[in-house]
């Protein structure tokens, strides 16, 4: 292997809302998964960050776009430039004569559709991959999570990420049961903002949205004191009048706004459950079930949960960065997990 310095391998959390990049064990890269173009020309303005920066807040030359809904892409062209854009900013930071070869390894979702898949492999592949392997992301979760997904034993992992909530029951390297659902980030954001305009006639942007739910997020009502957040302060126009008026948010008011949409995945855990071999079924009793992925850190999250299965949950460490971290993992040992898909 004289050229091995010429490969260059990477692990690609490909987000709906955030696009993790592992090298070497370190994070390269953790930018938000949003293209700013321009509308005339459809060139490239900007990515992650600074297209953050701009989002709702554009000019009519100039528009975003998230290249991902639902946790699959959307926008092929978008991702693409992404992508690549994204790849661009990770080697930017060691200079080399020559272009290396790049060897990848992308999370899905557990859901996804074989045009899904494709789309997936096709746009790293334009963006330069050479070798690409996808992997799904509750088993990528699992692996992030520390847990032995090839022991002949159950492990149950609830990812609720940007686009999509994934559950899965693993054992021996396979996912036996699994469902993925749209109800996750983007839905409890838009919940909030829905909520906003009825209860209290102002309208807020998702930015702002997505600022409460971080501020003030949670899922059950009566909190502990250590748990408890400060309300949140939030400003806009009134609905009627359009004059600017505030209003203070508690969480309790977001346990409540959000507690349809939660109780949409607590339905999909018990059904997965449902369909779970009797053995494996023990073993996750036993086991408890791990939580990860953004969603994870809504405050009171696993108690909820709990309450409502009667099995014990834990909040992986880092659950954010919980896929990407197992995607890095599979990176290591291309050779020998069977559940790689090239």
């Amino acid at each position: 292997m004289a050229f091995s310095f010429l490969t260059q391998e990477l692990a690609i959390d490909l987000g709906t809302a955030n696009t993790v990049i592992f090298q070497n064990d370190q994070i390269v890269l953790d930018e938000p998964s949003i293209v700013a173009l321009d509308n005339h020309t459809g060139k490239c303005i900007a990515i992650g960050q600074k297209a953050k920066l701009m989002h709702e807040k554009t000019n009519p030359g100039i528009k975003t776009v998230r290249p991902l809904k639902d946790g699959v892409i959307a926008d092929f062209n978008a991702a693409e430039m992404m992508i690549r854009g994204f790849i661009k900013q990770v080697n930017s930071k060691h200079k080399t004569l020559f272009t290396p070869n790049l060897k990848i390894v992308v999370g899905i979702p557990s859901g996804s559709t074989e045009v899904e898949i494709r789309a997936v492999r096709d746009s790293s592949e334009h963006a330069g991959g050479r070798d690409v392997y996808l992997i799904y992301e509750p088993m990528a979760a699992a692996l992030g999570i520390g847990l032995d997904v090839e022991a002949p034993k159950g492990n149950m992992v609830v990812d609720i990420g940007g686009g999509t909530a994934e559950i899965a029951v693993i054992s021996l390297g396979g996912i036996v049961q699994q469902e993925s659902i749209k109800t996750a980030g983007d839905e409890l954001t838009s919940d909030i903002q829905y909520y906003l305009r009825q209860q209290h006639n102002i309208r807020v942007g998702e930015i702002t949205a997505e600022k409460i739910k971080m501020a003030v997020g949670a899922v059950i009502p009566d909190l502990t004191d250590e748990e408890e957040p400060a309300p949140f302060i939030v400003r806009g126009p009134n609905l009627m009048t359009a004059h600017p008026v505030e209003a203070t948010i508690t969480h309790q008011e977001i346990a409540h706004c959000l507690d349809k949409s939660i109780a949409k995945i607590e339905t999909s855990i018990l059904h997965v459950l449902e369909n779970t071999p009797p053995e494996l079924y023990s073993d996750i009793v036993e086991n408890g079930i791990f939580l990860s992925g953004g969603g994870a850190l809504l405050r009171g999250l696993a108690r909820r949960f709990q309450d409502k299965v009667n099995i014990q949950f834990h909040v992986s460490e880092d659950p954010l960065h919980a896929v990407a971290r197992g995607t890095c993992d599979a990176l290591k040992h291309t050779d020998r997990y069977s559940f790689l898909m090239r």
